[in-house]
This record gives C-alpha cells, sequence and structure tokens, in this order.
C-alpha cells in the first residue's frame, strides 16, 4: 500500500507541471480582488456539494490512476488566488468515490510535493531578489508558528471529515467571498 500511495501522490502531482508556464499569470491574478471573490464563492459551492455527494468507498488500494489525476487537476486549479486547495482536492476526491477520511489524507500527502515544489520555486526568487539576512529568525518564528497551526488544522479538519461536514467550510467562504465583492466595490 505504500509504494502504491507513493505511485498515486507522483501522479496526482503531475498536472501542477501545466501551471508552471503560466505561473506569473495565476500569480497575477491575486490583484485582481472581483476573480479572488469569485473564487470563494466558487469554492464554497464546491465544499457545499461534496456534503451531498454519496459517501465513497475508494481507498488507496481501489483509487485508480484517472481518480487521483481529477484530484491533481483539481489542485492545479486551486493554484489560483481564492480557491482552497485542500478544500478543492477534498471535494474533488469525494466527487471520485473517495471515502472521506481517505481524501483528508490524501489530500494532506498531495500538498507536500506541492507546497516543496512552491517554496523552492520561492528561494529561487528570493534568491535572485536578495536575502535579507537580518529578517531569517522572523521567517524561521514564521515557519515554526505556521507548522503549529497546519498542525492543528490538519486535527480539525479530520475530525470534520469523519463527521463528514464541509459544508461549515462552504459558508466561510461565501462570507469571505462576498464581503470582498462588497469592498471591492465600495472602495472603488
Amino acid at each position: 500500500p505504500a509504494r502504491r500511495m507513493i505511485l498515486l501522490i507522483i501522479v496526482g502531482t503531475l498536472p501542477l507541471f501545466v501551471v508552471l508556464p503560466v505561473k506569473d499569470l495565476v500569480e497575477g491574478l491575486s490583484d485582481n480582488m472581483y476573480f479572488v471573490a469569485g473564487a470563494l464563492l466558487v469554492t464554497g459551492c464546491l465544499l457545499f456539494a461534496s456534503d451531498r455527494v454519496r459517501h465513497g468507498r475508494k481507498t488507496e488500494r481501489s483509487a485508480t490512476l484517472i481518480d487521483v489525476l481529477i484530484v491533481g487537476v483539481a489542485q492545479a486549479i486551486a493554484t489560483c488566488p481564492g480557491i482552497s486547495r485542500s478544500g478543492t482536492t477534498i471535494t474533488a476526491g469525494c466527487f471520485v468515490g473517495f471515502e472521506r477520511k481517505f481524501a483528508v489524507r490524501f489530500s494532506f500527502l498531495l500538498s507536500i510535493p506541492a507546497i516543496l515544489g512552491a517554496n523552492i520555486l520561492s528561494l529561487k526568487d528570493a534568491a535572485e531578489a536578495g536575502i535579507d539576512w537580518a529578517s531569517v529568525p522572523v521567517y524561521l518564528v514564521g515557519v515554526a508558528v505556521s507548522a503549529v497551526v497546519g498542525y492543528v488544522c490538519i486535527r480539525l479538519l479530520k475530525m470534520i471529515a469523519a463527521k463528514g461536514r464541509f459544508g461549515w467550510f462552504a459558508y466561510y467562504c461565501w462570507f469571505a467571498g462576498a464581503a470582498t465583492l462588497l469592498l471591492t466595490i465600495v472602495t472603488q
């Protein structure tokens, strides 16, 4: 099962390579608050729909390469600002028939190469721009805090997945999307 899981993660990561040539364009979307607001609203709809999908039974033993490729495409789409990577990959996993706990676990495992790759690309850009060595301790504290918060969030997400209630995140996304849209309209 461990070797099969590694294969599934590799296949699920492949769609991210399609995003690399348009990385700057995707990152530029973060300046468009209408896009970000719309993406949050779409994320909310996906999460809401994931609660209404029949509970699947697929695990690492029965998931097909097409299943994980679809989840990988969802992860590639989630590189757009305002779209939740974990929410989108978990929802895609639910849609292809993953067991909810497996969908959460696979989403987390799929994030590891994605986050490592993004950090490597960011380090390259940071090195070219010049590293402010005086700020390194602040960055390290930020990494430590992010690790602790990430761990707590993963535990919370596992509890929510066990109960099958992702819809609560939908309300949060809808609120955040509507607030972003309203503030963008008011401030322009």
